[in-house]
């Protein structure tokens, strides 16, 4: 009788959204706010997302494919974590634009949602429960990164 009442359906993109634990307290409504926030980005094998030491202006979040995170040393690339879909990186630059402390690089051809400090900034202003739900979700992030660290875990880890 009441049908139109019904919660519509994920899309494929939005439950991709939905399964990151940076997304995942979002209501539907809201993820679809973020949703239309996101720009999607392909890259292809081995192609550089960012290099260490540029500014950081935006969050990545993998849909496709898998992302190698790896410090230059001179002639030597060390490979710090490989990431599958559902991890997110890169997540300093949604709080400021200090330089990046790795690279990303596509490990394969790869799909990703980004987020651009400035899309979430605007975001806190104008909608602050899904602003603070995003925070909040990435402050536990960096939280679990950090204590993981000090227990002494490897780098890959710690990520």
């Amino acid at each position: 009788m009441f049908g139109f009442l019904k919660a519509q359906p994920l899309s494929p993109r939005l439950l991709r959204l939905k399964d990151s634990a940076l997304f995942s307290e979002l209501t539907a409504r809201e993820l679809k706010i973020v949703a239309e926030l996101m720009h999607e980005r392909s890259y292809l094998g081995d192609e550089i997302i960012f290099d260490e030491g540029e500014e950081g202006q935006a969050l990545y979040l993998l849909m496709a494919g898998k992302v190698r995170i790896c410090r230059v040393r001179g002639p030597r690339t060390e490979v710090v974590a490989e990431l599958a879909p559902g991890a997110f990186f890169g997540d300093l630059a949604l709080l400021d634009n200090s330089p990046r402390n790795a690279q990303a690089r596509a490990a394969d051809d790869c799909e990703l949602a980004v987020f651009f400090r400035a899309d979430f900034m605007a975001l806190m202003e104008h909608d602050a429960v899904i602003g603070y739900k995003i925070a909040l979700a990435l402050a536990r992030h960096i939280g679990l990164r950090l204590r993981s660290w000090m227990r002494g875990a490897p780098q890959a880890e710690a990520l």
